[in-house]
Formats: structure tokens, C-alpha cells, sequence
């Protein structure tokens, strides 16, 4: 069973996207958000996992020089930065090859979890990956609102066929909103914000299971998403399906219910965490 997301399903075991396969720039996002969600050696440290980080065409799109002129540029075109790094890796033809290279050399900003948002481009064999974390709005909104404008997102991904890495997945119907499995949601949100963790395991020890079960679902399938550091219902759906596992659990088609709700602290690491829950009574 994968560390991420979090997946309790008797007939379906997430697969791991097939590295012999990518080639471009959203396949090296698709391998970067695998990598970040299992722990890792780094720098003869074990570094844990991290958030996937959601896709930004503004963010491939600016093209600093450096990394010390990212902050500069990206400012200049309209991204509201708070931290970023530029990664630019060279002599390799596909993604498979620039993600063995920047996980060799700059393994510490990949698994770095400030970050939220990655931009990749590519000119021929040479590879510029972007990764930054953007200012979070001043009003995010009701928690209750934000998660059933996720609901709405996973939906419409949902009532399309879709690669989820390298598995295939035909449309399939759409979930229901479950207060139960909302609350789950937010009470994990809510706990990773004030404890300042990210984990799909609280620190007393409880999964989602144990979290749906006490919100009063009796459930026969349960799953969970996690992320953290992002502003919006948009960017954190886009950021579940570029992440191939986070992915599977949006298109299972035996996941019937949903919730899903965010908590912020700006005391914590990531500012903001978001949770959603799946489940089928």
C-alpha cells in the first residue's frame, strides 16, 4: 500500500506510474508528485513525505536566468510569491532521466515542504523546473463552501475518461456530498494546522478510517486526499490530479460519497491543509 494518499480499498491496490514511459513536462510532474509522496533518503536524512504540488502554466512560464532572480521575476509577472527555487537540470531526453538527475543533485528542494506549486518547462534536453509557494488569498471563504466547489471539480473529472499514471480509467458517475465525511475532513484539517503536520496519520495514530467511523459513517470503502499550502479549491484539485495516486482515488469508481474541508494557522508550516474524504456506506 502506498504512504499517499491514503487508500482502504479490498479490490484496488494503487499502482505506481511506470517509469519507462514519460517523456514531457506533465510526466515529470506526474513522477516529481510520486516521489514527494513517499519518504525518502535525502542528504543522509530521512525526509518525509510532502504535498503534491499543483501545476502552474504561470509558473512554467517564467524564466528567471537564475534562482536568485526567480522571486524578481516571478513579482514581475503577477505571481504573488512567498518562497520558490529554480531547479535546471541538462543533457537528459525524457522525464524519466531529469527525475533520476534532480532527485541525485537537488533531492532537498524537490521534497522541500514549503513548496506548493510546480512549473515545468523544457527546451530540447534541457529541463527548468519552477517550484514555488504562492501568497494564500487575505478571505479563502467557509470551509463547507470550499469543499463542495471541490466536490464540483472532482465531478466534472470524474464524468471524463482519464490517465491516473499509468492507469486508464473510463468516466465514471458522479460523488455525493456527506456531512459525516465532511467533518472527518475538516477535523483532520483542523489537526494538521494546529499540530503542524501533514500526515494521513494523526499523531495519536488514527487513519481515515478511524476519523470517518467516529464522524458516525459506517462505511465499506474509505479513502483520503490531502494537501496543504495552496489558496484554492482550483489549484489543490489540479495539484490531487497531477499526482497519480491522489489521482486513483478521485476516479475510483467505488467511492459512492465525498467530503472535504480545509483549516488554516499561519503559525504552521504550510499556513493551510486540506482534507477529502471519501467513502462508500
Amino acid at each position: 500500500m502506498r504512504v499517499a494518499p491514503w487508500l482502504f480499498l479490498p479490490a484496488a491496490l494503487l499502482a505506481l506510474c511506470s517509469l519507462s514511459r514519460a517523456s514531457g513536462e506533465d510526466d515529470l510532474v506526474g513522477l516529481i508528485n510520486d516521489y514527494r509522496a513517499e519518504p525518502h533518503e535525502c542528504e543522509g536524512r530521512r525526509e518525509p513525505m510532502a504535498a503534491p504540488l499543483s501545476p502552474s502554466a504561470a509558473l512554467a512560464g517564467v524564466d528567471p536566468g537564475t534562482s536568485e532572480n526567480l522571486g524578481e521575476a516571478l513579482s514581475a509577472s503577477g505571481y504573488r510569491v512567498a518562497s520558490a527555487t529554480t531547479i535546471i537540470v541538462s543533457g537528459v531526453g525524457d522525464a524519466v532521466q531529469a527525475l533520476r538527475l534532480i532527485e541525485e543533485r537537488y533531492c532537498r528542494a524537490l521534497l522541500d515542504p514549503r513548496y506548493s506549486q510546480v512549473g515545468v518547462a523544457r527546451s530540447r534536453d534541457t529541463w527548468r523546473i519552477n517550484l514555488a509557494r504562492p501568497l494564500l488569498p487575505k478571505d479563502l471563504g467557509d470551509w463547507r463552501e470550499a469543499g463542495k466547489r471541490i466536490l464540483r471539480l472532482v465531478n466534472e473529472a470524474r464524468g471524463r475518461p482519464r490517465a491516473c499514471g499509468q492507469r486508464q480509467f473510463a468516466a465514471v458517475g458522479p460523488l455525493a456530498w456527506n456531512e459525516a465525511l465532511a467533518e472527518a475532513a475538516l477535523a483532520h484539517s483542523h489537526d494538521m494546522a494546529q499540530k503542524n503536520y501533514f500526515s494521513h496519520t494523526d499523531p495519536s495514530g488514527n487513519s481515515v478510517a478511524q476519523r470517518a467511523t467516529r464522524s458516525g459513517y459506517r462505511w465499506h470503502h474509505i479513502g483520503e486526499n490531502i494537501a496543504a499550502g495552496l489558496g484554492s479549491p482550483e489549484q489543490v484539485v489540479a495539484g490531487w490530479l497531477a499526482s497519480p495516486g491522489h489521482c486513483v482515488n478521485i476516479m475510483a469508481p467505488e467511492f459512492a460519497d465525498m467530503g472535504a474541508a480545509y483549516a488554516a494557522n499561519p503559525g504552521s508550516a504550510m499556513d493551510i491543509y486540506w482534507t477529502q474524504t471519501f467513502g462508500r456506506p
